[in-house]
């Protein structure tokens, strides 16, 4: 994913000195393939389908930028679907190990399920904020874009992706509700989903707004939404 290359400046205070050593680690391992031709012409590409979309994203350019001949490209990737199919499950595959290490992390600090959340969503929130400009954008939101596009292997995998995110999530609800009874009666199916929602809903205000401040700034409100859910309005104003 782009804006993972973007964690590089020095932190100020010891907390986020961990959390960019850490960003580091975490770095080294989802990219470690970075060396390769077929990588390469995976991070061209995704540069340009988050810039342009699938559509107005030609092979000629890719190959232009990676240096490659035409047989090069086809060498890895038969056809644009398959290689849209590969850079699906690519940034899949980053966010999922983006999100395994970042709320271990957060489970390091703290281990009450709510809490333990609550500190990974605000980590998560400062990464946001960090970023230089305003972030890239998604490759799923790309697919569902143009999804007329696309054979049903890619169509599927983007959903696939949605329903996983919306499975680890709910799970986390289910472990919280254990020891936090929801204040409200709420779907837990739902909240999950509202997360991809506000992501990607503040991705497209960022952008638009030219404000990088304001998805950091969504992502904190679900995480005092989150809060009062489970301890109730008062408690999660404090």
């Amino acid at each position: 994913m782009i804006f993972w290359r973007f964690f590089r400046r020095q932190a100020t205070d010891q907390a986020k000195f961990q959390l960019h050593s850490w960003y580091s680690d975490m770095t080294a391992t989802v990219l470690n393939r970075s060396g390769s031709k077929r990588e390469r012409i995976l991070e061209v590409a995704e540069e340009a389908v988050l810039a342009k979309g699938f559509a107005a994203t030609s092979i000629e350019e890719i190959i232009t930028a990676v240096g490659i001949a035409k047989s090069g490209f086809f060498y890895h990737f038969p056809d644009k679907s398959d290689l849209a199919k590969a850079l699906l499950q690519r940034y899949i595959d980053q966010e999922e190990a983006i999100l395994d290490g970042l709320f271990e992390r957060a489970n390091e600090l703290h281990e009450d399920p709510l809490h333990g959340f609550l500190v990974g969503l605000k980590m998560f929130a400062e990464m946001m904020s960090d970023l230089p400009s305003t972030h890239p954008g998604c490759i799923v939101a790309s697919v569902c874009y143009q999804e007329q596009l696309f054979n049903r292997d890619v169509v599927e995998l983007n959903a696939s992706a949605l329903l996983g995110w919306r499975k680890r999530f709910r799970e986390r609800f289910e472990l919280i509700a254990q020891r936090y009874p929801p204040k409200i009666a709420v779907d837990f199916d739902a909240l999950a989903d509202m997360a991809s929602g506000l992501v990607d809903g503040g991705i497209i205000l960022s952008r638009v707004l030219k404000d990088k401040e304001l998805l950091p700034k969504q992502v904190m409100l679900y995480r005092d939404f989150i809060r009062a859910v489970f301890l109730g309005a008062d408690e999660g104003r404090a």
